[in-house]
């Protein structure tokens, strides 16, 4: 009977360390499954933040060539406006010069051809008696000769009768001579 008992232990034993190990079995492989489920989230996980990194770094660089163009049209309206600015005040000076002197009677007259000069006056940034002597006959004809703020250079000619004037001084002839130059290509 001893043995029989000692059989019987044994046999229980057996049975279970075996249900043991398949019990053991059963919780490595679920737990190899849980594993392989983690680590392929993980993967996937990873896959999609590398494709929205990637996403992300190409939006920037795309906005990065962007804001690179628009600096590079900034910087070139800039230097073509500052070129016309300087383009300006070279051509008033130019002007100027060109309106001033001894063509200052010369062009008074040439407003004045075919006019009653009697019905004007022209208006001078300063009067002196170099242009008295030049423009001495339309004077004795009627002309008016004065000095006018805001007249650099050049002369405004202005009906007596206040209808209306004929500018032509530098900064006026420079803007009727600008439009021609600001469409210049840099």
């Amino acid at each position: 009977m001893e043995l029989q008992i000692k059989d019987l232990i044994d046999s229980i034993r057996s049975e279970g360390i075996d249900a043991a190990n398949e019990e053991a079995e059963n919780i490595i492989s679920e737990a190899r499954k849980k594993a392989a489920a983690i680590v392929s989230k993980a993967e996937g996980d990873a896959e999609d933040a590398k494709e929205a990194a990637q996403r992300e770094i190409a939006l920037l660089r795309q906005s990065a060539v962007s804001d690179a163009e628009q600096a590079r049209r900034d910087a070139v309206l800039s230097f073509k406006e500052e070129i016309q600015k300087e383009f300006e005040k070279i051509l008033k000076a130019k002007v100027g010069e060109a309106v001033s002197g001894g063509s200052l009677a010369d062009l008074i007259r040439a407003a004045l051809s075919g006019e009653d000069v009697s019905n004007y006056a022209a208006e001078l940034a300063s009067v002196d008696d170099s242009i008295k002597s030049a423009l001495a006959d339309e004077i004795r004809n009627g002309l008016e000769i004065r000095p006018a703020k805001g007249v650099n250079a050049g002369f405004r000619l202005a009906a007596k009768d206040g209808s209306g004037f004929f500018d032509c001084t530098d900064e006026a002839i420079t803007q009727m001579l600008m439009p021609y130059f600001r469409n210049l290509k840099i």
